[in-house]
């Protein structure tokens, strides 16, 4: 990250410091190195940044989470990738996490606690759509986006991992876009194709990649921007698109991307 119009305080300042943070800010491997998802990650931090928030994240102390690892079947890994980020934790004595990745957080609400870590874990999405119900966060309404055509596709592990799918579109129906539904929606949306350790495969023989498919549900819907929750969406629905060659007419943005893209920042 080289832009300088926004602060990222590590936890370990913070507690040299002798300060505690509202929240800590759970990264991820994508949100940390992946070229693409990195801006997600500033724009989330540009808006915690605005509204004052008090946040941390754990920098170089912070690890995977493990789910690639046990989805894909070495449970041992996970096991030790875990509890070296549960210790790093309860070090700092972290109790409220929010992270924009869906596998982290299914991973750190829902399987940590197997192994002791227990903390209260919070997708982006919920996070946002709490800060503009609060009065705290207030979209641009009727600017950047208004009568926009959107779509939004559901992250697996957001949706019917985690039953969350309000939320997302609350926060985008505070932008005063027109939400389009693609044919296959919430519990019944189609996977993009990364989650479960696929995204490291290569797609089954014989059968149309299932990013291609979903991409072509997404463009049936006429939406010039489609909206995800996910780091691994975000390649995929994006990969789809380039397929299609409607790059120049389609985009996919992160709810925290197009939020802060109202809000200017």
């Amino acid at each position: 990250m080289t832009e300088q119009s926004y602060k990222v305080p590590t936890m370990a300042e913070m507690a040299a410091g002798g300060e505690s943070p509202e929240i800590l800010f759970w990264v991820g491997c994508a949100g940390s190195f992946d070229d693409r998802y990195k801006k997600v990650t500033i724009a989330f931090v540009k808006i915690l940044n605005k509204l004052g928030i008090k946040f941390a994240v754990l920098g170089t102390e912070e690890g995977c989470s493990g789910d690639p690892a046990r989805r894909a079947g070495n449970e041992f890994l996970f096991q030790m990738q875990a509890m070296a980020n549960i210790q790093v934790l309860d070090m700092y004595g972290v109790k409220k996490i929010v992270t924009a990745c869906p596998h982290c957080f299914n991973t750190l609400k829902n399987e940590y606690p197997e192994l002791g870590g227990t903390y209260e874990v919070i997708h982006h999405s919920e996070f946002l759509q709490q800060l503009i119900n609060e009065g705290r966060l207030a979209v641009a309404g009727g600017g950047t986006f208004k009568g926009r055509k959107i779509t939004f596709h559901d992250s697996c592990y957001l949706g019917r991992a985690n039953d969350i799918y309000e939320a997302p579109r609350a926060v985008l129906e505070a932008l005063d876009a027109d939400l389009i539904e693609m044919k296959r929606s919430k519990a019944k949306g189609l996977c993009c194709g990364a989650g479960g350790g696929q995204m490291f495969k290569e797609p089954e023989s014989g059968k149309k990649d299932v990013n291609i498919e979903r991409i072509e549900e997404a463009l049936h819907t006429g939406a010039d921007t489609i909206a995800v929750a996910c780091p691994f969406c975000m390649v995929m629905m994006t990969d789809g698109v380039k397929n299609k060659e409607k790059e120049d007419s389609v985009r996919v943005f992160d709810l925290a991307e197009l939020i802060a893209q109202a809000d200017g920042l």
